[in-house]
């Protein structure tokens, strides 16, 4: 049986991805490269991999984004040739600027049809090349000589290029994680055998789906996947310099942004700081945890005060941090484990000392600090009481003997359970009703700002694509943070729901990831729309005060409007409907069943 060089091509190269700790694919369909994807279904078969079959290249990277910000691990995309890469490079600018591993296979023509207009044909190997962590052009296998020797070119032999765009992905301590692309020249036939046969592994034959298994079991076997030299980035050999909290005096603030991780809790609680934790960081919470940190920072007693700001994560979320930053006699220290050349810090003082790592010296006792902490925490605690939006019912009144006060109880019950829903009002109920075996994904709306400013510290999973902030693919990411997060081996996390916060604009900006794989299971997964015309976020900013009303709404508010029960039922999801408060609590109070999209009009 004659074999096709691009389908073992395609399993050799699946095999050794798989080996190295892949669990999820995204595969859009597409001709050129059918034998990847042919392959990825065979894996899935065998039980190897979870498939996920996206029709939007686009919404793809994006789930696959969604993917590894749960895993840690990159969930290689499978796409053919054309203008099928360039949808992926949204997700992939946010997945460079957010350092989330992500591993990018397109297929492309052969060199000969390279150069010459060939139909579906474009210079794709440059598109992600100038922020990729590494870009590898492969050759498209041949037939061999032989009929023992693999159909590929040698130096880019399938475990050698899994290896090196893995560790490439994940990063090192001298570059972040990032986006990798391996793009992989096919000619025809592009599918074949030995797809539908049986394949060699070592000294025994079995079918494909078998040697994926085999795959996947001696990657929990634990087999370490060595980079070869020459290809993959190497670990920086250096000193690793630190920070000692020694000098109790200095009057020293913990600032973290996206993706601080929880290394920014633990220093502050050990160091006994105030934690001014943006509400993606994923660490608000804590004793030391700030909430209205951004009010704080204008007060002449408290941000006034501060001589030192340690900073972990990407904070975006206000000026008032920048600020800080950039005010003279404040020093400034921002935590990066990677200080590899050309990899960027944040810094808007442009003169921060950058660290590896922080720690508490033996010498420092957090008690001396009670008095700047608890100065922080007192204020924080007066303005999140006077901003919550949890009712409190009168319980005195409740009881009282008299029917008119028992009367004038249940009229003042009533009136607040028919209260519209603010902005505040539906960031604070989707907070609280979240818990730490839940997902709660945030779009870069206004409603992000608005939870930033009221949250209670709560440890809760929090996902935002804050690397550009960009306002599309945050369906598709929630989507892949719900598919692998309910398939986790801790039923406890297993049961969780996602939930989303998203304004109309930029739900509009991702509709089309609504569209599900009838063959995939159905994720719990709520979307909380908060439906406000659109672009209201710029209000804020100067253009609100000094434009034209009527270029400013025609062109910063771009109003539209969408029938959001039609869109839930043309794309197959439940909806319902939450313009008050009582409507909203019904919500969080019932289970929830599937994918479901929540229409919230908003009042000022």
């Amino acid at each position: 049986m004659s074999t096709a060089p691009a389908a073992e091509f395609s399993i050799a190269l699946l095999a050794d991805l798989i080996r190295g700790g892949v669990r999820d694919l995204v595969v859009c369909p597409g001709s050129r490269s059918q034998a990847l994807a042919l392959a990825v279904a065979a894996a899935e078969s065998g039980d190897a991999v979870r498939l996920h079959v996206r029709v939007d290249e686009r919404s793809a990277g994006f789930f696959a984004l969604g993917v590894a910000r749960e895993t840690g691990v990159p969930a290689p995309i499978i796409v053919t040739s054309g203008t099928a890469v360039a949808n992926l490079v949204p997700a992939a600018l946010e997945a460079h600027e957010a350092r989330v591993p992500m591993l990018l296979l397109t297929a492309d023509r052969p060199d000969e049809l390279r150069g010459i207009r060939s139909n579906q044909t474009t210079r794709q190997g440059e598109l992600i090349s100038t922020f990729a962590r590494l870009v590898l052009e492969v050759p498209a296998p041949t037939a061999a000589p032989a009929s023992t020797e693999p159909p590929w070119i040698a130096g880019f032999e399938p475990d050698r290029l899994a290896r090196t765009a893995l560790q490439a992905a994940r990063g090192t301590s001298e570059r972040p994680a990032g986006p990798v692309q391996l793009n992989l020249a096919f000619r025809e036939p592009l599918s074949g055998p030995p797809l539908g046969g049986n394949v060699s592994f070592g000294t025994e034959t079995m079918t494909v789906p078998e040697l994926f298994g085999a795959a996947r079991a001696e990657s929990e076997r634990g087999t370490e996947l060595a980079v070869p030299p020459g290809m993959g980035a190497s670990a920086l050999d250096g000193p690793n310099p630190e920070i000692y909290v020694h000098d109790d005096d200095v009057r020293t603030v913990v600032i973290a942004g996206a993706d601080a991780g929880d290394r920014a809790e633990a220093f502050a609680h050990d160091a006994g700081l105030p934690l001014l934790a943006e509400v993606v960081s994923g660490v608000r919470f804590g004793r030391e945890a700030v909430t209205a940190y951004a009010t704080l920072l204008d007060d002449p007693e408290l941000g006034g005060a501060v001589e030192r700001a340690i900073v972990f994560g990407h904070p975006t979320l206000t000026r008032h941090v920048p600020a800080l930053l950039k005010r003279d006699g404040v020093e400034v220290v921002p935590v990066d484990p990677h200080l590899g050349r050309g990899v960027e810090h944040y810094d808007p003082s442009g003169a921060a000392r950058v660290v590896r790592t922080v720690s508490v010296g033996e010498a420092h006792d957090p008690r001396a600090g009670r008095q700047w902490l608890g100065a922080w925490i007192v204020a924080d605690r007066a303005l999140r009481e006077a901003r919550s939006t949890v009712h409190e019912p009168d319980l005195a009144a409740a009881l009282a003997p008299g029917y008119r006060e028992r009367s004038d109880y249940a009229r003042a019950e009533v009136a607040v359970m028919r209260e519209p829903v603010t902005r505040e009002l539906l960031a604070e109920s989707v907070w609280r009703a979240t818990w730490p075996h839940d997902r709660l994904v945030v779009a870069a709306s206004r409603l992000v700002r608005v939870l930033d400013g009221i949250a209670p510290p709560r440890r809760i999973r929090v996902v935002a694509n804050r690397g550009l902030a960009g306002i599309d693919g945050t369906v598709a990411t929630a989507l892949g943070v719900a598919a692998v997060s309910q398939s986790a081996d801790d039923p406890r996390q297993a049961a969780g729901t996602t939930r989303v916060l998203i304004g109309d604009l930029a739900l509009m900006h991702d509709a089309g990831s609504l569209l599900l794989d009838p063959e995939e299971p159905r994720p719990r997964i709520q979307v909380f729309v908060g439906v406000d015309g659109g672009g209201t976020i710029f209000d804020g900013l100067e253009v609100a005060a000094t434009a034209d009303r009527d270029s400013y709404r025609r062109v910063m508010t771009v109003p539209r409007s969408i029938g959001l029960r039609e869109l839930a039922e043309a794309y197959g999801w439940a909806y319902e409907r939450a313009a008050t408060r009582s409507e909203l609590d019904r919500i969080f109070t019932a289970p929830v069943m599937g994918p479901t999209i929540v229409e919230v009009p908003l009042v000022e």
